[in-house]
């Protein structure tokens, strides 16, 4: 990564966002968003907080005081914490100035989002106005993982455009979503037009997605989940033969990954990604219904971990068609970032 040169915030976002903890699933082979998922952690060890703070300077960076010390307090205790991946990225001077930009007219900050996830703790915030907000992925030794500031824009037009079709969620069981959400805080799709109603979800328990060391795909709990048809249609695209991925590892070639595409009518199709290799259960040209299988989850394509990449588009090509906010026919339960929710009866 080269370092930063300009004393934008909006660069700041742009850069420092790319750490936050690791790319992961992405979509098209150019200009789409790349995912982040909650593997293991894989930057250098933390200082101690007296190494990181000078001994007996400055005070512990938390979630708790991170936003008040940002804008009343020290930024130079806050640089201190980064990882040393942030701090190669951008200096202290360059920080402080495009923080104090960013910052200008904020009057009130609120916590919209706090979990813990595979010994990270995500936090995210909004200013008074809805149009600004940050995020940070602290470790358990209270290093400042990632670090991502950005303006939030919204596309209230579509947000409130639902589909025609009602969809039933297509797993069983218990789930958390990752990303999912009307901003880029709460869903990283949303940038992008293609994607903007994505969802990302994955299966946890105790507040990490795998067991064991995280090393293959069979200790992650998603993988070889069964997948089912989220509403009648026909099946127009089935790709089922991209290995899946040592975790970590990711296939830009193929983003997507093994997917299934249905054509559920009204000119809405859903798109379920990174299938596990050789799962799929249906054919191009097979008509379905509601609740049918049609794969198991696994961890192909741009991916970092085993996962539903799950999404609605006015169009069978996931990297063409615009994404479609969707209707739920259980309007019960939040699938934004930072919940977790029941699927379909086990």
């Amino acid at each position: 990564m080269t370092r930063v040169h300009s004393k934008s915030w909006k660069l700041l976002a742009a850069v420092l966002g790319t750490c936050v903890i690791l790319s992961a699933c992405g979509t098209s082979k150019s200009a789409e968003p790349q995912e982040e998922l909650p593997v293991e952690q894989t930057s250098s060890p933390a200082p101690s907080v007296e190494a990181a703070n000078g001994a007996g300077e400055g005070a512990m960076i938390t979630p708790d005081n991170f936003m008040d010390t940002l804008m009343k307090g020290s930024k130079e205790d806050i640089y201190k914490q980064m990882s040393p991946e942030l701090q190669g990225i951008i200096s202290l001077d360059e920080f402080k100035t495009t923080a104090d930009s960013f910052m200008e007219g904020i009057a009130s900050w609120e916590k919209v989002t706090e979990f813990k996830m595979n010994n990270l703790i995500e936090s995210s915030w909004k200013d008074q106005t809805g149009t600004k907000g940050i995020q940070a992925s602290f470790a358990e030794d209270h290093q400042i993982a990632g670090l991502l500031i950005q303006p939030l824009e919204r596309h209230e037009e579509t947000d409130k455009a639902l589909t025609k079709t009602a969809f039933q969620f297509p797993l069983k069981g218990e789930w958390f979503v990752f990303w999912g959400g009307n901003d880029v805080l709460s869903n990283y799709h949303y940038a992008h037009e293609t994607q903007r109603y994505a969802l990302d979800i994955i299966r946890t328990q105790d507040a990490a997605s795998y067991e064991d060391k995280g090393t293959d795909n069979e200790n992650y709990y998603a993988f070889g989940e069964p997948i089912y048809a989220a509403a009648d249609g026909r099946v127009v695209e089935v790709k089922n033969d991209i290995p899946d991925n040592t975790p970590g590892v990711m296939n830009a070639e193929e983003p997507a990954g093994n997917v299934v595409v249905i054509d559920h009518g009204n000119g809405e199709h859903s798109i379920t990604a990174h299938l596990k290799q050789g799962s799929a259960a249906v054919k191009k040209g097979d008509n379905v219904q509601q609740g049918d299988l049609i794969g198991h989850l696994g961890n192909s394509g741009n991916s970092s971990e085993a996962h539903l990449h799950f999404q609605v588009s006015d169009g069978p090509d996931i990297f063409t068609s615009r994404s479609l906010q969707i209707r739920w026919a259980d309007q019960s339960q939040k699938l934004t970032r930072g919940n977790s929710f029941q699927g379909l009866p086990d």
